[in-house]
């Protein structure tokens, strides 16, 4: 269903009763799993998004920051070889780097659409009213969904430059990983380009202490998950009554983050008739950030039927831009 605020704003909004109902099942099936797991989308409403921009901004979370350089050393090039007049970006957030990209097109003038695809909507509906301030001419047909389920609600365009950003691949366990850009290079042209940021493999001290900030931002970004649950589906649960935990998996390669019960409860959540009995000390996994290295990455783009075009990364080996192209 789209909805448009201005001539050069549309906002498509696909997500249906049944994707609601799909959200319901994944939280019921994580949450009678072993280890329980809850979906990491949850944390994106206004609320998350907001404290994940407070995060990108973090003395220890470096991830952004080499990114955002690195991005700034690279996009000029990526432009001229992408020759792209439309960028789509999967899991937009604020858009912060994705400015970086935007300039660049702009300044050798091929810049015409821009797509926001995110799951908060107001996030969308900000960013969509920023930019067309910025960036006059610009176009913008935003998409409120979950790209893992709304992939074909990507609008038809010209020669486009689609990118995945801030390690969001990470995300996915591998498997889910290739299926998911196996699905996006299936929704691309022909000679369409494809950026995807990863994050490298790192010292584990490093890696923990970017999830594990001294503010506690990182923490409260976890436990929204909690709030989301009893905003949206009449859950009880006291966000005081969990304890935020972040820990390298150095079998798997991936951060991942927990919410551990600090005493014996039951999760209460209406809406779904569920009753979660919680025991202290037990964990809920919200979360995976899967790290990865040059040829893990490639190996990965090959598989989903990319063609890897140009490889970058900082100095540090921290952050890796992979420009692929679908043949």
């Amino acid at each position: 269903m789209p909805s448009q605020t201005d001539p050069s704003i549309t906002i498509d909004l696909p997500l249906t009763r049944e994707d609601q109902d799909l959200i319901k099942t994944q939280i019921t099936r994580g949450l009678q799993a072993s280890p329980k797991t809850l979906p990491s989308k949850l944390f994106y409403d206004e609320q998350g998004s907001t404290l994940f921009e407070q995060i990108c901004e973090l003395p220890e979370y470096y991830q952004t920051r080499t990114e955002h350089q690195l991005l700034t050393n690279c996009a000029a090039e990526i432009v001229a070889l992408s020759g792209a007049e439309e960028l789509v970006e999967l899991g937009s957030g604020a858009a912060t780097k994705t400015r970086v990209l935007l300039d660049a097109m702009a300044k050798v003038d091929q810049l015409r659409y821009f797509v926001p695809f995110d799951v908060d909507e107001a996030i969308v509906r900000r960013v969509s009213e920023e930019l067309v301030r910025e960036y006059p001419g610009l176009h913008i047909h935003g998409v409120v969904g979950d790209f893992l389920v709304h992939l074909e609600h990507i609008p038809e365009g010209g020669k486009r430059l689609v990118v995945i950003l801030g390690g969001t691949i990470g995300n996915l366990p591998a498997p889910a990983a290739q299926e998911f850009l196996s699905s996006v290079n299936f929704e691309m042209a022909s000679g369409d380009y494809f950026l995807l940021g990863v994050q490298l493999i790192t010292e584990r001290s490093r890696l923990e202490a970017a999830y594990n900030d001294k503010q506690g931002i990182t923490a409260k970004f976890n436990k929204n998950i909690i709030r989301v649950l009893g905003h949206h589906f009449g859950s009880q649960a006291d966000l005081d009554s969990f304890d935020h935990i972040a820990r390298y998996n150095n079998d798997e390669h991936r951060i991942e983050m927990w919410l551990r019960s600090r005493e014996d409860q039951i999760l209460d959540i209406q809406d779904l008739g569920l009753q979660v009995h919680l025991k202290q000390g037990e964990e809920i996994r919200t979360e995976i950030s899967t790290k990865y290295d040059r040829p893990l990455a490639e190996a990965l783009l090959a598989a989903s039927g990319f063609a890897l075009v140009k490889w970058y990364s900082d100095p540090d080996s921290l952050i890796g831009l992979a420009l692929a192209k679908k043949p």
